[in-house]
């Protein structure tokens, strides 16, 4: 298949139908309206389920039941609406489901409005809803990327029996862009369902139980502790992030999703004016690529984190550094997109100007 011509919300659908999504639950909010609609028309085409759901909360609910039943499950939304879907996702997780959960973020807090934004970095690798519990979550920084992730994301939840959150902002959503839906993705080794509430009793399998509830204090303690094993397991081996230009960097910037598409023409920028600077970009931003800051040159001295919020994710950069560089912050918020000539200027007052 060409390469074809589409906008971020319809793409990120079509992914979704390609890897086999079998139902969709949703309710409409902008900036990711386009990806429901989408759905409402062309699941249906492909005689998959599609329900509007009369809320939000609603949606989280119909996606906890057909995951219970073994069926590959997506949600979409936006921030006040992920944020309204919390004490769902949370009984997902516990329940040890898996189910994909695309959120294409606005600024907040509250309402906001309905521009980019990368302020819900902490809800989405804090866990947001009660209990110890946490999403494989992945922050794409193109088109293309968002499409091949989302194909390879419902491998994952099957895999870990646990959500996976498509971190995105309003930029991603409502971009056009050429992708390819060809491109090969890695395939997880998957067990069967056995444990699905499908009602299969054939060959005397016992019947499945779905449930997040212990009322024994050592059982819910041991039902903990096996979910840590798995988010111990996403920690050790299923870091992802890029390099760019580190080899030669004097000065790295750490930053995800569209930010980091702007970080690239600043990098350009600065080599122009005698400044090489390299790129840190974190593609899971749970789990956080810690890895990646054993990798940094010597030499430098300094990282400037740049994010679409107040500075949400300088904590875990700080962390993952272990204190060994100047850990420095610029961000625009309320749905402003910073420009690569702002970031320039920061690296430039970091570094002493140009040379």
């Amino acid at each position: 298949m060409a390469k074809v011509l589409m906008k971020g919300n319809e793409a990120m659908a079509l992914a979704a139908i390609k890897a086999g999504c079998e139902a969709f639950y949703g309710y409409p909010i902008t900036p990711q309206n386009e990806l429901p609609e989408y759905m409402s028309k062309h699941m249906h085409e492909n005689d998959r389920v599609f329900v509007q759901s009369e809320s939000e909360v609603a949606a989280i609910n119909m996606v906890y039941g057909a995951a219970a039943a073994g069926a590959r499950v997506l949600t979409s939304s936006s921030s006040p609406g992920i944020a309204l879907k919390q004490e769902g996702i949370s009984y997902i997780a516990g329940s040890e489901l898996p189910a994909v959960i695309i959120n294409v973020m606005r600024g907040g807090p509250g309402l906001g409005g309905i521009q980019p934004s990368q302020g819900d970095y902490k809800q989405i690798t804090r866990g947001g809803g009660n209990g110890d519990y946490y999403l494989y979550s992945l922050a794409p920084e193109s088109l293309q990327e968002a499409v091949d992730l989302i194909k390879e994301s419902f491998d994952i939840a099957d895999y870990f029996r646990n959500p996976v959150m498509i971190a995105v902002d309003g930029l991603i959503g409502q971009m056009m862009e050429p992708v390819d839906f060809d491109h090969d993705v890695p395939k997880w080794t998957l067990e069967p369902k056995t444990w699905a509430a499908d009602g299969n009793r054939s060959n005397g399998r016992e019947k499945n139980i779905v449930n997040s509830l212990y009322l024994d204090p050592l059982v819910l303690e041991q039902h903990n502790l096996k979910l840590k094993a798995k988010y111990d397991e996403m920690k050790r081996d299923h870091q992802r992030y890029e390099m760019i230009n580190m080899d030669k960097a004097e000065v790295v910037i750490c930053a995800f999703g569209s930010t980091s598409r702007i970080a690239r023409t600043s990098v350009e920028i600065l080599k122009e004016n005698g400044i090489e600077c390299g790129i840190i970009r974190p593609i899971t931003i749970f789990p956080f690529p810690t890895k990646a800051f054993e990798e940094i040159p010597q030499k430098v001295q300094d990282i400037l984190v740049v994010e679409m919020n107040t500075g949400q994710m300088v904590d875990d950069v700080r962390l993952a550094d272990q204190f060994r560089h100047n850990v420095h912050f610029y961000g625009r918020v309320g749905g402003v997109v910073p420009e690569a000539e702002e970031i320039v200027e920061q690296v430039m007052n970091i570094v002493g100007g140009a040379k």
